[in-house]
């Protein structure tokens, strides 16, 4: 075995890796960019070396300086993870050529079952069942259209590289197309260095299943069972699985069976996953499946089988890679119980899924569950990287026990800063489609807006009012905020900064009493001066705070319990400089500050300016001052997080100004072009 291995690597996946290293007594080098310097992959090794700078092209996806610096460290190995350089020959010859292991397949293996292109060729010779499409080397965007005017609708466009989703575009209509191929090729090209793509039909009800395999050097290749992948959103997975709830031991015999020929066809060694797609028939029932790809890396969702089997699947690449057998045969994989993950994304979903980024101000794991992050309290989430935050992961004796733990643990699960999925997850497992099992790739797209987190109750403006307020500022009775007056009881007034824009709240101390036997029961902890009477616009209540809040959040506390128009439930309250956060049940997160104006703050777009929906970087510009645009039109085209997003303009106009150039870094609500009123010209005949 190796006594030391370099993680070419970040986020969870390296700090998961760190931790079965260590387990196991082999030292761990860590590498990171200048944005990672305090990740907490870093401190999770007991090496770390400095790449370069952010932008991942010369960092973590800059083969001569991982390979130097694994070196440099005295490394014998090296662990790809997954993502970046994980599916790379070049870097697999390369860590060869320098005399270090790769833990990972041989890089002739990779290059076949990597490219999309030639791993359907291979399944097809194996005897694996695959989708029509076109599937050449290198196709050019002509070969693509001629081929698609005479192929069944819908299609589906790859990258022929890489894998997670990226370079992915359904084509309903042959006039989506042309962009479809330019969008795809510009995101295969940042993601994975390589724009060629491949077309194939695509099967709008359908179901994602994949086969984990390991094979050793000694001829041994076996399957771990599956995994449910169905609930994906833009071809990215969501929440994940295993087993799948439709299919049953012949079914996943002959899975296992197509997966393991595949593999041994290709020569394989090492962890892989072959991806399949299914098509239910009219009861729900699978029996046919498809080749989609292999993946000839570890898996993101790699833990669920590593809960039913109880297996260490990344011990298991080390052993292969250091030239032992598989430790058991095929009829000793067992499985136990049911296991769900669910993957926590920084992202917005009440502002389409687009990548959010910001510090980490509060960060709390959930007890009785496993879960693989990658941040931390104090982490800044950039948008150089994937926005995976970390992964939550459920085990149960059957698949309700699991569905309800999992919930459980995001309910528990706190994380303050950047917008993140995490109460989109909780509405998405509500749902009952997911209770019964009843999944397809396009299950998500379709729910659409009805999977959505209730609203935060609009007491909690006033509640985050009282908790910045915090304490009064001297023990003068004319400060007290008792209520206790001759006349009116004592107010408070201030517009606040919320999630929406700014909010005039006003608040009044409700005497001892006033808001009903309730509280003397179910808040007679709370002390003298935490009952409240709210107003906001047109809307008005009252509230009273319980357990440490009456002092607490002044100071960076946290209330548990709140009353809140008479009913008892937990609010959390977390202080964050002049700002305050507050999570109520199963809604997100809202932050409220202190407002400098009555104008939002983080805005200052000029009327009439198309604004960036999201932080990220210009990738391309298609107008110029001057010009005339149609609504829909494609303006600017922004990259973040390894996610393309074209800015369309939302009515006829002509371009004023252009703000913003190729390669500009901009925020979220940065003016990009100035649109005027007038009518475009027409266009000569």
């Amino acid at each position: 075995m190796f006594g030391r291995v370099l993680i070419a690597n970040r986020g969870e996946i390296a700090v998961r890796v760190a931790r079965t290293l260590r387990r196991l007594g082999i030292e761990s080098v860590a590498v990171y960019s200048d944005a990672d310097a305090g990740a907490p992959h870093v401190r999770a090794a007991d090496l770390a070396l400095r790449l370069g700078p952010a932008p991942a092209a010369e960092s973590y996806l800059h083969v001569e300086r991982v390979v130097d610096a694994a070196l440099r460290a005295g490394a014998e190995a090296v662990h790809p993870g997954y993502g970046f350089l994980a599916e790379r020959p070049d870097f697999a010859r390369a860590c060869a050529e320098a005399g270090l292991t790769f833990v990972g397949p041989g890089p002739e293996a990779m290059a076949l079952l990597g490219d999309k292109a030639a791993a359907k060729e291979a399944a097809a010779a194996a005897g694996v069942p695959v989708l029509p499409g076109l599937h050449g080397k290198r196709l050019s965007d002509e070969e693509i259209l001629a081929w698609a005017a005479g192929a069944e609708l819908p299609l589906l466009v790859k990258a022929a590289a890489g894998g997670g989703g990226k370079g992915m575009r359904i084509v309903r209509s042959l006039s989506e197309l042309p962009e479809a191929l330019a969008s795809a090729r510009r995101e295969a090209s940042g993601a994975f260095g390589d724009d060629r793509l491949i077309i194939e039909k695509y099967l709008d009800i359908s179901r994602h299943i994949e086969i984990q395999l390991v094979a050793d050097r000694h001829g041994g290749v076996l399957h771990l069972g599956e995994r449910e992948c169905s609930l994906q959103r833009r071809h990215q997975k969501v929440i994940e699985e295993a087993p799948s709830p439709v299919v049953d031991g012949a079914l996943r015999e002959r899975m296992g069976a197509s997966a393991i020929a595949l593999a041994r066809s290709c020569g394989y060694t090492n962890a892989g996953t072959v991806e399949l797609i299914a098509e239910p028939d009219e009861g729900g029932r699978v029996e046919s499946f498809w080749f989609l790809e292999m993946n000839a890396r570890l898996q993101v969702e790699h833990p669920v089988t590593e809960a039913i089997t109880g297996l260490d699947l990344v011990e298991l690449q080390l052993r292969v890679a250091a030239g032992e057998p598989l430790p058991f045969a095929q009829e000793d994989v067992a499985f136990d119980g049911h296991a769900i993950e669910a993957r926590l994304y920084a992202e917005d979903p009440a502002n389409g899924f687009l990548p959010a980024t910001g510090r980490i101000v509060a960060w709390r794991e959930p007890a009785g569950v496993r879960v693989d992050a990658g941040v931390a309290k104090g982490v800044e989430v950039t948008g150089d990287y994937d926005p995976l935050l970390a992964k939550v992961i459920a085990h149960g004796p059957d698949r309700a026990t699991a569905l309800a733990r999992l919930d459980g643990a995001l309910a528990d699960l706190l994380v303050l800063g950047p917008a993140t999925n995490a109460a989109y997850l909780r509405a998405l497992l509500a749902r009952p489609e997911v209770r019964e099992g009843a999944l397809d790739t396009g299950l998500i797209e379709r729910l659409g807006a009805a999977v959505a987190p209730p609203p935060p109750d609009p007491a909690l403006a006033a509640v985050a009012l009282a908790a910045l307020a915090g304490e009064p500022p001297s023990d003068d009775p004319w400060d007290a905020r008792d209520g206790w007056r001759l006349g009116e009881p004592a107010g408070i007034r201030a517009l606040l900064d919320g999630p929406d824009g700014p909010l005039d709240v006003a608040l009044a101390a409700a005497p001892e009493g006033a808001l009903g036997a309730e509280r003397q029961g179910a808040l007679a902890a709370a002390p003298d001066g935490a009952g409240w009477r709210w107003r906001i616009g047109e809307a008005s209540g009252a509230f009273a705070l319980g357990g440490d809040a009456g002092s607490g959040p002044g100071a960076g506390g946290t209330a548990d319990r709140a009353l809140l128009d008479g009913h008892t439930r937990a609010v959390e309250i977390h202080r964050d400089g002049d700002a305050v956060w507050l999570r109520d049940g199963a809604a997100e997160p809202v932050r409220f500050a202190l407002a400098a104006g009555a104008g939002r703050s983080g805005r200052g777009a000029a009327a009439g300016s198309l604004e960036a929906p999201m932080p990220g970087t210009v990738v391309a510009v298609r107008a110029a001052q001057g010009d005339g645009v149609r609504e829909g039109d494609v303006l600017v085209v922004l990259e973040s997080m390894k996610m393309e997003l074209a800015v369309q303009a939302p009515a006829d106009g002509v371009v004023a100004d252009v703000l913003v150039a190729a390669g500009d870094r901009v925020a979220r609500g940065q003016a990009l072009v100035a649109l005027g009123s007038a009518a475009p010209k027409e266009t000569p005949a």
